[in-house]
């Protein structure tokens, strides 16, 4: 009851809000039809302005194409061109311009995960923000290391819209997600011979180039392809002299081809191949803070392990400034390979009713060999070199390796007198791994080869893992939308998932008690060393001969929306809804023992909000929502450890998933445009969230486990990745010059968020920051097909974080590593358009 007046109470205060917003739009709707009454004869300028302001981007949010503003849910929209003038090439960049919205960028820009609203993605689950292509969910990764699930390198360019769709969808999305999904919408093929070729330069050797050609080769049959590649130095200054110079780095290429075949009047065939390339160093943390002594787990005061290194390694860094790094690995690479098909038959049964069917092939493949945490125990130039914990693929083995197939059947249609639209439709996702994908942890060890355990210093410790998982998720699904009047409308959606996972996994810890002998020891008990593992030199080929477990989870829900939306006048929207949102359980093959599968994770959301644009002199438009989420069962990583102290052996600490959270999220957003006057357009968006963990349950460890130690979070904390207070400003200004000069604008937008909690110790938050970047475009220069751009981001060289290791808490080793956000990057872009 308590929890039922909260929600109510907020949800009650926010509706204040959105009807005193409402009520001011529809006043002015009213006053602008009068004056609409008043003035037939509108300039064709003053008509371009006001469809500017009403914000008419078309969105498929609920599988159907919409006006944005005429759908009751919560979605920020970005067109190509806002893309292109913000300059987001990654799915780091879209985070930075949409509130409610943040990247993940721990290992690499180019595996991104997403976390909306306080739901975030953990190592090795699914992911909580379903990322979209072309209708179809993006192909899983699920090896021993993160990897897809998300918009990698080249998604962003030659798009519709990207569309950001915030709290769980219930009904219509593929892959059931607790927090939203993002929807990347790539241009269809035209009627006309069109195409543009662009090129950039910027710092940092920055070159990218696009193409893009479109061929309509008949009247029922056309195609359309393009190509982007791009190269950028890192910003990340490596002083160890070990591997490669520079680190967060860009290189990749991507391609898509695309084709729209009129069959028949009533069929028509759309494909789309894509495909992409990455290959660069990766990104490695900066050692900021050192703790040469902290609290113990008994009170006192203790040396740490490595807090004098990283104290050394701080003052070894100094002279090359904010941006140096130390990395120890002579081989750093991170690789990703994807591509996939996506066919889309469409067939008009009648003027009321369409049959589509939607299917696709993908696979993912991607290997990392990076420094985890950017801390050399030894100094540059021991040989050979100590790194902290590092991560590599196992030799001749990807970290990731996937291949995901989906189909879905889908049913449209509406009744004869328009009242009621309706949807519904089978779905079928499975994604099964190319063979076992392998990673191997060293812990402060100093090898010469540690492929074939030559490692000279005892007391080192190592995890090695290979790893198989297959999906299989099959749902039903059904909604619709019944007009009660001309301005009341009620929705209602269910669906139904039944998931289920598998794993094979071999998992071993190594421990070192003398130089070049390993001790081998499997994940799931300590009843001694795996007989023939304390041989020198025991690799790959007897990995799999030991240590194997097999893993099973299957989970099953319904999820719904249940929703009401009242247009009072034109151009005003008030809705209401309930969505319950569902991430299925699955298996964590190389957690501790008794915690390999976790059950799936619900939560409830409520959400109002109003929609507005209007008319007239200054047009504009006004967007509010409020949210309440009821999270239960979450699924939380958690470390398990083996004391210091405690008998042999000395092993590596894991990470495991486990279903022992409950939380409550409420917050508001609000986004807004605005044209003061011809020429000026600003738009601002700001979002509040409100995160808190309210219960973990406690945990046991199994008596014959390897770990007697797990880290759980403390109730009270906010969730992470989610600052509560996150906005963005941008104005634009076109200047008032002749036409056969060109439309010359300059534009800006600032970016700011309150601190973020990464993780629940003591150096876990992260400060907050304000970005500035800039633009200016001259298109159609002279009269001529030919548009240029200058860009700058980071303006001001803000230095700032944007994710954090910690282990400068009670009895951990001494220092805290944070991963560094980008300088100022500047360029010029040069478009060429031809054709039609």
């Amino acid at each position: 009851m308590r929890k039922a007046k909260s929600i109510a109470r907020f949800l009650c205060g926010s509706a204040v809000l959105s009807v005193f917003y409402t009520s001011a739009a529809a006043s002015a709707q009213v006053e602008s039809a009068a004056n609409d009454a008043q003035v037939a004869d509108v300039s064709t300028q003053q008509s371009s302005r006001t469809s500017a302001a009403s914000n008419d981007i078309i969105v498929t949010a609920r599988r159907v194409e919409e006006r944005l503003q005429d759908v009751p849910i919560s979605i920020t929209a970005f067109t190509q061109e806002q893309l292109n003038n913000r300059n987001v090439v990654s799915a780091r960049d879209l985070a930075q311009y949409t509130p409610s919205l943040t990247a993940n960028t721990r290992y690499g820009a180019d595996n991104t995960t997403f976390t909306i609203r306080g739901f975030s993605q953990e190592q090795r689950t699914t992911a909580s923000v379903g990322v979209y292509f072309a209708d179809v969910v993006t192909p899983r990764g699920s090896g021993t290391n993160p990897g897809g699930d998300g918009a990698g390198p080249g998604y962003f360019f030659d798009l519709q819209n990207v569309q950001v769709l915030k709290g769980p969808q219930g009904t219509l999305f593929g892959r059931n997600t607790t927090g939203g999904a993002v929807l990347l919408v790539p241009q269809r093929p035209t009627d006309s011979l069109e195409g543009y070729v662009e090129g950039s330069y910027g710092n940092y050797d920055m070159r990218r180039l696009q193409g893009v050609v479109n061929v309509p080769v008949g009247d029922t049959f056309r195609v359309r392809a393009g190509v982007d590649w791009q190269k950028r130095d890192g910003y990340l200054r490596n002083t160890s002299g070990i591997g490669p110079d520079r680190f967060g780095d860009v290189d990749y290429v991507a391609g898509r081809v695309s084709a729209v075949a009129d069959l028949s009047p009533d069929l028509e065939n759309y494909t789309v191949v894509s495909f992409s390339r990455s290959s660069n160093n990766g990104i490695i943390a900066s050692v900021d803070q050192c703790f040469p002594f902290l609290p113990n787990v008994n009170g006192a005061l203790a040396p740490t392990a490595f807090g004098n290194a990283a104290c050394a390694q701080i003052a070894r860094e100094e002279p090359a400034g904010f941006y140096a790094v130390s990395n120890s690995l002579p081989d750093a690479q991170v690789t990703n390979r994807q591509w996939q098909i996506v066919n889309r038959t469409s067939w008009q049964v009648s003027d009321r009713v369409t049959i589509r069917n939607i299917a696709s092939y993908a696979e993912f493949k991607g290997k990392q060999r990076s420094d985890l945490f950017g801390l050399l125990a030894s100094p540059p130039g021991v040989f050979p070199s100590l790194p902290f914990v590092t991560i590599r693929n196992l030799p001749g083995f990807s970290t990731n390796d996937q291949a995901t197939i989906t189909e879905e059947l889908q049913v449209q249609g509406t009744s004869n007198d328009d009242r009621l639209s309706y949807q519904f439709g089978g779905y079928l996702e499975l994604a099964e791994p190319g063979g076992f994908s392998g990673v191997q942890n060293p812990t402060a060890m100093a090898c010469v080869d540690s492929d074939n355990f030559q490692c000279p210093a005892a007391r080192s410790t190592m995890s090695r893992a290979a790893l198989k998982t297959s999906y299989r998720t099959m749902a039903a699904y059904g909604q619709a939308s019944y007009k009660l009047s001309d301005t009341l409308k009620v929705t209602g959606g269910l669906r139904y998932t039944w998931d289920k996972v598998r794993s094979e996994a071999i998992k071993h810890s190594i421990a070192f008690p003398a130089a070049n002998t390993p001790v081998l020891y499997c994940t799931d008990a300590s009843t001694g060393p795996v007989a023939g593992g304390t041989q020198p030199g025991y690799g790959l080929d007897r990995l799999f001969n030991s240590c194997t477990r097999y893993d099973e989870q299957s989970t099953d829900a319904p999820t719904w929306l249940l929703g009401l939306d009242y247009t009072p006048v034109r151009d005003v929207l008030v809705y209401a809804k309930w969505a319950r949102g569902y991430r299925q359980g699955g298996t964590a093959s190389l957690s501790a023992d008794g915690y390999n599968t976790y059950d799936a994770e619900k939560v409830d959301s409520y959400e109002i909000g109003a929609k507005t644009s209007w008319r007239g002199a200054v047009p504009g438009t006004f967007n509010i929502a409020a949210f309440y989420n009821d999270f239960s069962n979450q699924q939380i990583q958690v470390g398990f450890q083996r004391s210091a102290g405690s008998p042999p052996p000395t092993i590596p600490p894991t990470i495991g998933i486990i279903n022992v959270g409950q939380s409550r999220i409420y917050g508001a957003e609000v986004e807004a445009g605005l044209e003061p006057f011809e020429g000026l357009r600003i738009d601002g968006a700001y979002a509040y969230i409100n995160t808190k963990l309210q219960e973990v349950t406690p945990i046991s460890l199994n008596p014959d486990s390897l770990y007697n130690r797990v880290n759980l979070p403390t109730p009270g904390n906010p969730l992470p990745f989610t600052p509560k207070h996150k906005a963005s400003v941008t104005a634009s200004y076109t200047l008032p010059l002749a036409q056969d000069v060109g439309a010359v604008t300059i534009g800006g937008t600032v970016t700011t968020q309150s601190r973020t909690t990464i993780i629940y110790t003591p150096n876990g938050v992260l400060p907050g920051y304000t970005l500035v970047n800039l633009n200016l475009n001259w298109n159609e220069i002279f009269g001529s097909r030919v548009d240029g751009s200058l860009f700058v981001t980071n303006l001001t060289k803000k230095k700032y974080y944007t994710h954090v290791n910690d282990q400068g808490g009670i009895g951990q080793v001494g220092f805290a590593s944070y991963y560094l956000g980008e300088p100022r990057m500047f360029g010029a872009r040069l478009k060429v358009r031809f054709g039609d």
